[in-house]
């Protein structure tokens, strides 16, 4: 399969809307950091979800897809992750030093706890559920993945979020991280907390990767045939 790839400049969308985004087959949204531009990255997700359009969205790419789920479906205005808005009434993302367990109560991290500190750090264990996409693509119960990312989902709010109908697919090994997202009733909508791009390469690709071709490709032909 041959990929075109077309990039957007979020802030863009932000000013101009999703309008470019029409004729993609399929969309991803990489990590980054910083809220220059975010708006546009949520209005991005939101686009793709409401057009059953493929979504693959990369540490930020996912941390985006969980706020716009928790505004747009879960009922939470003004949602959003501390790293853009300390104030936000939903902090349904947080820096990690910022940690609350679904109780309420709050850890503290500093540079000598684990998983890197401040930062989550490395190759991590992720437990898949099973039933879900993400079990599908890997075919395994417990997958390792490399991590970078000082942010986290929160999980005193994940659950109001389930509900609402987010699939929480992966999780740490403990079972107390939130590691990968799904849509189940959309053709392929899957985000990921980690970075599978760091252990794909041109002759072995990750299945991530090869899973969400397969899908941009189905929708292309779908459009062609439309």
């Amino acid at each position: 399969t041959k990929v075109n790839i077309h990039y957007f400049d979020s802030e863009e969308i932000e000013k101009n809307g999703t309008d470019c985004l029409s004729e993609m087959s399929a969309i991803l949204v990489p990590g980054g950091f910083g809220n220059r531009g975010v708006e546009g990255k949520i209005a991005t997700v939101q686009f793709a979800r409401e057009n059953n359009v493929p979504y693959l969205g990369i540490c930020l790419g996912m941390q985006v897809a969980v706020i716009e789920y928790a505004r747009n479906v879960a009922g939470m205005v003004d949602a959003n992750s501390t790293e853009f808005d300390e104030n936000t009434p939903y902090s349904v993302v947080g820096l990690i030093t910022e940690w609350q367990d679904e109780d309420g109560s709050v850890q503290t991290r500093d540079q000598d706890s684990d998983l890197g500190g401040t930062m989550r750090l490395g190759g991590q264990e992720c437990a898949l559920v099973k039933g879900t996409n993400a079990r599908e693509i890997y075919g395994k119960d417990v997958i390792t993945e490399r991590h970078r990312h000082r942010y986290e989902v929160n999980n005193q709010l994940i659950g109001q979020i389930e509900a609402a109908g987010l699939t929480i697919s992966g999780r740490s090994i403990d079972g107390t991280l939130v590691e990968m997202v799904e849509i189940k009733d959309h053709p392929w909508f899957v985000a990921c907390q980690f970075h599978p791009e760091f252990t794909s390469n041109p002759r072995d690709g990750h299945p991530l990767f090869e899973s969400f071709i397969k899908a941009a490709s189905k929708a292309h032909n779908l459009i062609l045939s439309s």
